[in-house]
């Protein structure tokens, strides 16, 4: 084998050389016969001679390094949207960008059709703040062109100086001409996990993006509104929408937080280091309390994993829309100290073993993300059959008319609320309480 090694690098380096190399056929062809099984020898002769050729004829001079630099990017880029190679610079991106503060616009993006394509806006980002949605696809940033171009390069021109400003144009599903958004770059301060009192014992959770201590976070923010709501919940939402995924460990304990028993999410590979399975641990934070998880088409991987798990297990209706569909596992391989592969070697299952590749997570009730205007009330009380003239009595006493409340104040904290109703601000949130309400009633006559 080494000597069949020896003789192949000396015939590459003859041909990359442009040394013409005699080797006896006979000879060679019984070596070829012998390494076919491990070393594609017809194939690297291939790669030699255009890497020769492109050194000897393209119309720039070329070095040995940035040839060898752009065919290991091309190998690993035409093997799916994920895989990468990261040199020095990207791989510096990539550990400012699992930081958790950054400059930037608060982008999750990937790669279609040659296009940069928006997984998700991060909240509280300028990207979500103008209006940039999961799904977009980003054909220019200035003045530069995207198609064609690497990820990576095209998140360096995203990211700058804070406080300058770069012009997105978007293709939008929907829309007939490209939209131009202008954003000012800022510092990403990305916190993940927020939470309020939706109606008294109703909670709401929001998680924008899984770090290593979202799942901490978490049951933190359920204890919080548990203390709040007097000791329990009547239920709880859990918005993963726009969510773009992140540390596998923070969506298993989030999943664990909501479930006692059973597995959470199994990962298959090639590799023995890449089947892994995770199983819940006693104790719901709610206590069986019902659940509705939020997610649309920009929650991708971890949150995806969440939703499957809570799905598959009842433990919670999920509601939305479809999901994105990243259900494999990209793992950090250090080549050098300061490059690495990013390589996808597993992919996602949920517990009754769907895989989440390309197929997402399908919400048990579709509800789209509509805008709905709510009018004036009416001064007009609606005709009932107490409105009748000698309307026959139910036989109780007439109970006496209440004082009616007093408006709240214009610009207090109610007449805020009065103004912006959950119908209106978030009519999926809206519809999500209203499940729970049902929930809990049917919870309460079993």
């Amino acid at each position: 084998m080494k000597s069949t090694l020896r003789a192949f690098l000396i015939l590459a380096l003859g041909l990359v050389l442009g040394v013409s190399l005699t080797v006896g056929q006979s000879v060679f062809a019984e070596r070829e016969e012998k390494s076919a099984a491990t070393l594609p020898l017809a194939e690297l002769r291939t790669f030699t001679e255009v890497f020769a050729r492109v050194k000897s004829d393209y119309v720039e001079g070329v070095d040995d390094k940035t040839l060898l630099n752009y065919a290991i990017r091309g190998m690993l880029s035409g093997l799916d949207p994920h895989s990468s190679y990261l040199d020095a610079d990207a791989y510096k991106e990539l550990q400012i960008g699992t930081s958790g503060e950054f400059g930037g616009l608060g982008l999750e993006v990937g790669m279609e059709n040659g296009f940069v394509k928006v997984i998700a806006p991060i909240d509280d980002t300028p990207a979500a703040r103008g209006g940039v949605q999961a799904g977009d696809l980003i054909i220019r940033l200035d003045n530069a062109p995207l198609q064609g171009m690497e990820l990576n390069d095209a998140v360096k021109l995203m990211r700058g100086q804070v406080g300058t400003n770069i012009t997105l144009t978007l293709l939008r599903k929907g829309e007939e001409k490209p939209l131009k958004i202008t954003l000012t770059r800022a510092v990403i301060k990305t916190k993940s996990v927020k939470s309020q009192t939706l109606e008294p014992g109703y909670g709401y959770v929001r998680v924008s993006q899984f770090q290593a201590q979202t799942g901490t976070n978490l049951i933190d923010a359920v204890n919080q509104l548990k203390k709040d709501s007097g000791g329990s919940l009547k239920g709880m939402v859990l918005d993963l929408r726009n969510n773009p995924g992140g540390v596998l460990g923070a969506a298993v304990t989030v999943s664990d937080a909501f479930l006692e028993k059973g597995l959470i999410v199994y990962t298959e590979g090639r590799v023995k280091d890449s089947k892994m399975k995770f199983t819940a641990t006693p104790n719901d934070a709610l206590k069986g309390a019902p659940m509705v998880v939020l997610v649309n088409g920009g929650s991708a991987s971890a949150s995806e994993i969440v939703a499957g798990a809570l799905q598959d297990h009842r433990r919670a209706v999920i509601m939305g829309s479809k999901t994105f569909g990243k259900g494999s596992v990209q793992t950090i391989l250090p080549i050098t100290n300061d490059t690495a592969l990013k390589l996808t070697t597993a992919r996602y299952y949920t517990p009754n073993g769907r895989s989440i590749q390309a197929e997402g997570i399908v919400p048990d009730i579709i509800t789209e993300n509509v805008k709905l205007t709510v009018g004036e009330k009416s001064n007009v009380e609606p005709l009932t059959e107490a409105s009748l003239s000698r309307h026959l009595s139910n036989g109780k006493k007439p109970e006496e008319k209440s004082v009616a409340s007093p408006k709240p104040e214009a610009g207090s904290a109610a007449a805020e609320k009065d103004k912006e109703p959950l119908v209106s601000s978030d009519y999926q949130l809206y519809e999500a309480l209203n499940l729970l309400k049902g929930l809990t009633i049917l919870q309460s006559r079993n």
